[in-house]
């Protein structure tokens, strides 16, 4: 059987160190039938031209201006698509890869026609067997996606391939017809949640989403905006409320308002009383707002 054709899409932002070796690693694995298309998203660092100078077969597709992770990504994917590809790949681009990580990822794809995306094990890059990803839960309690086994040390206890609530975008293989069915990811989150709202859909329209044990990948976790950071915080409570609406039951859809009441209030009291947290409050308080007044992509 001839192997199926996967288009690798790499987003690149002003990241083209961590861009060549990413590419570099992509091209020490397994599978063959495969071709990387980096999608530059108005970096000013160079970038492209360094990544030509090195790569000069590669394709690489610019964007005049940051469009965001989905923005980014669905310029790729709309070219793969466009070109046939069999399969969708997209993975971030400050990881490495097991040489073994897409033929796994492929394998347990073609063994069920009712799967339609499949993610890797992930790793911190800096610890190489500690865990960043086995796996997502959403909390619809606190309308949020949380990674399976994060921080602990991999000892096996999340080795077996199987449903997931959903997958991170930071690698995130989608079979063509999926796209075809559904689309592409939804522009309106800009950054976070773009890949769970894509995996809800996914289910949604009757297909899997697999967590794939065997398929590992290394993660230097997200350079470009600092887990605390104003924005960090604000995309988060925005696009999570934003995920809850379009996705949870009638019961999650019908709590978020009061839920919208209690962060109110919360962030009242830490800007009152809580100094150090008045940065992160006044994020929130902002997130929330643009939520309530239906504002979405890059923020202002």
């Amino acid at each position: 059987m001839p192997q199926k054709n996967v288009y690798i899409i790499v987003l690149n932002w002003n990241g083209k160190d961590d861009t060549i070796e990413c590419i570099k690693s992509l091209r020490e694995i397994n599978y063959d039938n495969y071709k990387i298309i980096i999608v530059d998203n108005g970096s000013e660092d160079n970038s492209v031209l360094e990544i030509k100078k090195i790569f000069p077969e590669i394709k690489i597709i610019e964007n005049k201006e940051n469009l965001g992770f989905a923005g980014g990504n669905n310029v790729g994917i709309k070219y793969a698509v466009e070109n046939k590809a069999d399969y969708v790949l997209l993975i971030n681009n400050d990881t490495t890869v097991d040489e073994n990580f897409l033929s796994e990822l492929i394998g347990k794809g073609e063994s069920d026609q009712k799967i339609g995306a499949l993610g890797s094990k992930i790793y911190f890059h800096s610890e190489p067997n500690r865990i960043w990803f086995a796996g997502g839960k959403v909390n619809w309690l606190k309308n949020k996606g949380t990674h399976i086994g994060l921080d602990e040390i991999d000892n096996g206890q999340y080795n077996k391939a199987g449903e997931t609530d959903y997958l991170t975008g930071c690698c995130l293989l989608i079979k063509r017809e999926v796209i075809e069915k559904i689309g592409v990811l939804s522009e309106d989150y800009f950054l976070y949640y773009e890949d769970t709202d894509f995996s809800l859909r996914v289910k949604n329209a009757g297909y899997k989403i697999i967590y794939v044990p065997k398929s590992k990948i290394y993660h230097k976790i997200s350079r470009s905006t600092k887990p605390g950071s104003s924005n960090y915080i604000y995309y988060h409570v925005r696009n999570g409320l934003v995920m809850a609406k379009r996705n949870g039951s009638f019961l999650n859809k019908t709590a978020i308002y009061p839920y919208c009441v209690f962060l109110f209030l919360k962030q009242i009291i830490k800007i009152m009383f809580m100094p150090r947290k008045r940065n992160w409050a006044f994020a929130v308080l902002r997130g929330k707002k643009d939520f309530l007044l239906g504002k979405m992509g890059k923020a202002s």
